[in-house]
């Protein structure tokens, strides 16, 4: 039995995979009943020893089915929850690694098994902690128009991670962290949170590392967009004031959310609702203007993306005319198109949809996240994941990286999405190695992206350090924003 006094009250772990894992911990107060909807409060905390051997219930969500979400989970509106994974509760100051699970901003948690950390904690000695957020309508509405109260409703899963950000700063010690050495980390919506936290004032001074995984930081919604947002929810809800709202149920909420999505498919330009929105003090404007103006230059960022996120989303035939359709979705015309059939003479049109949809949504915004740091500070690295799925059309898909990265090829599920045949243990051991390398020094291990070069860690069976991989896009997306 192992007990850890935190700021907040005793924790009580236990061993698990080696490790002394501590599950469910509290670090906020449960945002229910009138606290909907507002900035989450300060935990009033406990005298007696908690047990934190079970993980905390995850947000409110809808499964949506894909990697790591496919099926329902145990949810509830108290969901502020955090979980550490640590070689030892002792004075050794530890890196951390702190991660963002992601799920489009609609689903997920922390206890996804893909992302325990006990490879990291054997093979790096690292901390690892990851955390649930608030998720969908309930995180992401822009309700400042009913008063003060509400001022960071369209941020407030935001706002959630910097609170566990700051628990982690005053908590971490005591489990063998150092809060100074603090990496935070997620994949897909848990990218484009760690580039909005990189580039919110707020958060500033809780992390001296990023890795956004298929992220970027210009995933966030205006103001505009997000009253858009704010007046379809309340219409969908049949609610004229906060109170309409605060009495409904998380499940009349959450089918609030879905008939709001169906409502605004493609209102928004290429952004989902119940994203974080700007325009509060937590984010004033868009993350990727603030980290052009220099913002969290002192953050070395490694970051990258799958070679066929897309073939996740896209699974049927797309023809010539739906081509088209998505190349002015994307604010293009028929040039980007002929660029990519210039690039890609051999693939079908459904080939070249996902690779368009690929680029738009997670290549394009990792490199603009690249650049835009590129004029104040050379630590920005870059990775490209092209191993291949067995499995069906997947290729190099979505989040299937994450695996690799946490070296947990044996996890529930992954199997599934490799496909049969050898296991891609080597590849696993050498992408694992680089995270720890860069959690532990800031530097994984090859050279730094420049505007120049840019060079690039291709992950493969064979990976190779590769010039510019993007070669012959650049002009073409630079007229897309």
């Amino acid at each position: 039995m192992t007990i850890v006094t935190t700021t907040l009250g005793p924790v009580e772990g236990h061993i698990k995979d080696d490790i002394l894992m501590f599950s469910g911990i509290p670090y906020a107060a449960p945002p229910t009943g009138a606290r909907r909807f507002m900035a989450a409060q300060p935990h009033p905390g406990w005298r007696e020893v908690r047990p934190a051997t079970r993980f905390g219930r995850a947000a409110p969500q809808v499964a949506t089915g894909g990697m790591t979400n496919s099926v329902s989970v145990p949810w509830s509106e108290d969901c502020l929850f955090l979980n550490i994974s640590t070689p030892a509760a002792d004075d050794r100051k530890r890196p951390v690694f702190f991660w963002i699970h992601g799920g489009a901003y609609r689903t997920g948690q922390g206890a996804v098994p893909w992302y325990n950390g006990a490879q990291f904690a054997h093979n790096g000695d690292i901390v690892t902690v990851s955390i649930n957020y608030r998720l969908g309508a309930l995180g992401f509405t822009d309700l400042s128009r009913f008063g003060a109260d509400y001022a960071t409703s369209g941020i407030n899963g935001i706002l959630d991670q910097i609170m566990a950000l700051e628990w982690v700063r005053d908590n971490i010690a005591e489990f063998g962290g150092d809060p100074d050495r603090v990496t935070i980390g997620g994949e897909s919506a848990g990218g484009f949170s760690v580039c909005t936290l990189l580039g919110s004032a707020r958060a500033q001074g809780l992390f001296q590392q990023a890795i956004p995984q298929s992220g970027g930081a210009q995933h966030t919604l205006t103001v505009a967009q997000g009253a858009l947002v704010a007046d379809a929810f309340l219409d969908a809800m049949q609610a004229q004031d906060m109170g309409g709202v605060l009495a409904a149920t998380a499940d009349d909420i959450l089918a609030a959310q879905i008939r709001v999505d169906e409502t605004l498919r493609g209102a928004l330009g290429t952004v989902s609702a119940f994203y974080p929105v700007e325009g509060s003090a937590i984010l004033p404007g868009s993350p990727l203007t603030a980290i052009r103006d220099g913002m969290a230059a002192n953050v070395a960022v490694l970051t990258g993306t799958n070679k066929d996120e897309a073939t996740l989303f896209i699974q049927g035939k797309v023809d010539a005319e739906q081509l088209v359709k998505e190349a002015g979705h994307y604010g293009g015309d028929q040039a980007l198109i002929d660029c990519y059939q210039g690039l890609y003479p051999e693939m079908s049109t459904t080939a070249l949809s996902i690779a368009l949809s690929t680029d738009h949504t997670f290549r394009m915004p990792a490199l603009r996240l690249a650049e835009a740091r590129a004029a104040h500070t050379p630590d920005t690295w870059m990775y490209l994941f092209s191993w291949e799925s067995r499995t069906g059309h997947l290729k190099a898909t979505h989040a299937l990286e994450i695996p690799f990265v946490f070296n947990n090829l044996n996890k529930p599920g992954v199997s599934i999405f490799l496909g049969k045949g050898e296991v891609p243990e080597a590849l696993a051991e050498h992408m694992h190695a680089a995270w720890i390398q860069f959690i532990q020094t800031g530097d994984p291990g090859w050279p730094a992206y420049d505007l120049s070069s840019r060079k690039t860690m291709v992950f493969d069976t064979e990976s190779v350090l590769v010039d510019d991989p993007d070669a012959g896009k650049h002009d073409v997306w630079r007229e897309i924003r």
